[in-house]
């Protein structure tokens, strides 16, 4: 019997590397299988991008991947995932620019615009809310993005043999919507991840083979996924965490950007809370940034604010001209932006953090470089209340720039159509008036709805003057500025928030508040309100003036500035019996232990999802790739065959509730693997092949041949199935990576005793 303790050395000499296995057969239904596993896991984007436009680009994109993985399969992982690459590229190219060569083939004139494209994306999903419109940029950014995951998807699946791993990137479908998105996802985008993710494991070594029991297996999962997301709803936010109540936003932190985050809040279905508003006694609008800038062909463009006074502190001091002062204080309950919206002409603004924000008193705006969500603020702010009669007087341009007249580009017809509403109308007012009345008169074409595109350009301003005569806040207010300032009245336009709701002490503006207006310049009064949008929902703000003018007009005594607007009276409503807030009320600038809890919602879960599920999927993973690199090295041949033949049996055994001790010799370990899994004659017979090889190999330096050792490798580790069933729990956590088999299996036999023993 031998003593040797340690494996002795092998005699030296040239070894060649062994040879590569020789490539498997198309694997066309493992490469359309993770093609249609990705495209049905795509059901959660349906909660961050408008319409469905996007799964057509999708389809696109995936197909392309599928098809060059395809062709590209028998030159290897490598080869497979650069055309891959190039087939996106392909994608991209032809669908999103107009510079390829040949419409296909990327130039670098054609990369200039995937970076325009990327750079407009980045800017509407940082100032946009889910979910967003489906605009060219953001096309662009999904139709790459699943791309990259199809390519991901496939060369787990197919060209490493993992299909349970590539469920890992199918998970980041998910990360996404239940991040930014508001609502559950639905019960199908759920089913649907749960079918891609078992056409993934059913497919991998062929339908046939697989569709009794792995049609059963995925069907089952699809109907607990239907089950669970109808009624757990484990994706999104609403729901899932506190945030409805007084402890803040259920939709986590939004913005707003010119119209694209304007049109964003308003087609939310479930309005969500933004401020509470407390010391403002009269219904005024919330100004987040003015817009003077008008481009043909393309709209009204925000412009970079100039360098202002820094907040906190004094902005001005109050004007000469009639008006109110009040001290409000804003609740910051879920915005985050650029700009921070302020009510009226602001005096002074506290509470918010120093030396980061900035007020251009030409634009009105005040600004930050980097987006943020202060909890609160208080403002100052003077509420300009100027009579018919000043406002009559008061007319030209003096005091303002010159930009604020801009009409290049204007189509002719505007003009025309503005100079029509105003015949006979001398006055800037009355000239601003009779335009509102065009409207929002009760003889007006004109309808608010929600229903329509966002306008982009003097040709939709044109149809939408003449034709359509239907539109939201956007197309209303950038009409009727364009068309002041082609009477000679500068103006521009503003982008905020109405007055909201009275809720008793506060009023509560939410998503649905999101409103663009018309603002007017009047010399020695400043920037005055008109909104010539058609809101019937009692929403809208009417100014003291704006209800002056037909008393005046009918020759009725004008009515005082109290009656003209009561304290918490919004347009179209009954006034508040609530009692008016405190024109002083200190709030404070650090939030309390509760509602620290719940200014937004945790990520803890999803990153302990995503752990739970790679900790679910990878182990398994890992155990497919090895299994396929032994078995590829068994086929090729040589003098590793039979070392990774034996590690591929011992991993198979530790597997299914047989591990070997480090201290077993091969013979004591196939010994065990005989007695222990009931291994028949023929499979006994292939072990002793096995055991043969593996000596020779160690001890003798012998090889073997190319495919020598597949039949007695395939032999033992069915006998070893056979024997013994693996669980779901075993295939997801094979107990030969938990146990550390991988690492030892094939290197760490030091003893052999009985070297001239039989099996």
């Amino acid at each position: 019997m031998s003593t040797t303790l340690e494996r002795p050395p092998a005699p030296r000499r040239s070894v060649s590397r062994p040879v590569a296995a020789s490539p498997a057969r198309l694997p066309w239904i493992a490469a359309l299988g993770s093609g249609l596993a990705v495209l049905l896991a795509a059901g959660p984007v349906t909660a961050v991008v408008q319409g469905g436009s996007w799964f057509a680009h999708a389809v696109a994109v995936v197909g392309a991947v599928v098809a060059a993985g395809l062709l590209a399969h028998r030159l290897g992982p490598v080869a497979v995932a650069a055309a891959q690459c190039a087939a996106i590229l392909v994608v991209l190219t032809a669908t999103f620019t107009g510079s390829g060569l040949l419409g296909l083939v990327p130039t670098p004139s054609a990369f200039g615009e995937f970076g325009a494209l990327l750079t407009g994306a980045g800017q509407q999903i940082d100032s946009g809310i889910a979910p967003v419109p489906a605009t060219p940029e953001i096309l662009f950014l999904v139709t790459a993005a699943f791309g990259l995951l199809a390519v991901c998807v496939h060369l787990t699946a197919v060209s490493a043999g993992a299909p349970a791993a590539a469920g890992v990137p199918l998970l980041a479908v998910f990360a996404v919507p239940a991040a930014l998105a508001d609502e559950l996802l639905p019960w199908w985008a759920v089913a649907g991840a749960a079918a891609g993710f078992g056409l993934l494991l059913v497919a991998h070594e062929g339908i046939r083979r697989q569709l009794p029991g792995g049609s059963a297996l995925v069907a089952g999962a699809v109907a607990l996924a239907v089950v669970i997301g109808a009624g757990a709803g484990f994706v999104g936010t609403a729901g899932r965490f506190e945030g409805n109540g007084s402890g803040g936003a259920a939709g986590g932190s939004i913005g707003l950007s010119p119209f694209t985050g304007l049109r964003g809040q308003l087609d939310q279905s479930d309005p969500v809370e933004l401020f509470r508003v407390r010391g403002l006694e009269r219904p005024s609008y919330l100004r987040a940034l003015t817009l003077r800038e008008y481009v043909a062909d393309t709209g009204w463009q925000a412009t970079q604010p100039a360098p202002g006074l820094p907040l906190p502190g004094s902005i001005r001091t109050e004007p000469g001209t009639p008006g109110t002062v009040v001290d409000i204080q804003v609740e910051n309950r879920a915005f985050r932006d650029y700009w921070l919206p302020l009510v009226g002409e602001p005096l002074d603004v506290a509470g918010v953090a120093p030396a980061q924000w900035a007020y251009d008193t030409a634009s009105g705006t005040a600004y930050t470089e980097r987006p943020r969500q202060e909890d609160g603020w208080q403002q100052r702010a003077f509420l300009p209340s100027p009579g018919v009669a000043e406002l009559r007087q008061s007319d030209g341009s003096a005091g303002v720039a010159p930009e604020y007249l801009d009409t290049a580009g204007v189509d002719p017809r505007v003009a025309e159509i503005a100079q029509e509403v105003v015949a006979g109308r001398d006055t800037t007012f009355d000239r601003a008036l009779a335009l509102q009345e065009f409207f929002t008169g009760p003889e007006s074409p004109f309808r608010y709805s929600l229903e329509t595109a966002p306008g982009a350009g003097d040709d939709a301003l044109v149809e939408f003057l003449t034709v359509g005569q239907v539109g939201y806040c956007e197309q209303f207010a950038s009409a009727m500025a364009v068309m002041l300032r082609t009477v000679g009245v500068p103006a521009r336009v503003a982008v905020g928030f109405t007055a909201g709701t009275d809720v008793g002490d506060y009023r509560s503006i939410s998503t649905s508040d999101a409103h663009a207006w018309v603002e007017a310049w009047f010399p020695g009064m400043g920037w005055t309100t008109f909104d010539p949008t058609p809101l019937t929902d009692g929403r809208a703000v009417t100014p003291p003036y704006v209800l002056e003018a037909p008393m005046e007009a009918a020759g009725e005594p004008a009515a005082a500035e109290d009656d003209a607007l009561v304290p918490g009276q919004v347009d179209g409503q009954e006034p508040s019996t609530a009692p008016a807030a405190p024109e002083e009320q200190p709030v404070s600038g650090a939030v309390g232990p509760t509602e620290a809890e719940d200014v937004g919602p945790p990520l803890w879960p999803l990153v302990a999802l995503l752990l739970l599920a790679a900790v679910a999927v990878v182990p398994g993973g890992l155990r497919a790739v090895e299994r396929r690199r032994r078995l590829a090295a068994v086929t090729a041949g040589g003098t590793d065959a039979a070392g990774a033949g034996w590690a591929e049996l011992l991993a198979e055994s530790t597997d299914r509730g047989v591990p070997s001790p480090p201290s077993d010799t091969v013979r004591g370990a196939a010994r065990r693997m005989v007695r222990e899994h009931r291994l028949d004659q023929e499979a006994q017979q292939a072990l002793r092949q096995v055991v043969g090889a593996v000596e020779a190999s160690w001890y003798g330096g012998g090889g073997s041949a190319p495919g020598e050792l597949d039949g007695a490798v395939r032999t033992v580790r069915s006998g070893i199935a056979a024997g013994s069933a693996l669980s779901l729990r075993g295939r997801l956590l094979p107990r030969s990576v938990l146990a550390g088999s991988l690492r030892r299996a094939g290197r760490d036999r030091a003893r052999d005793e009985d070297v001239h023993a039989g099996v």
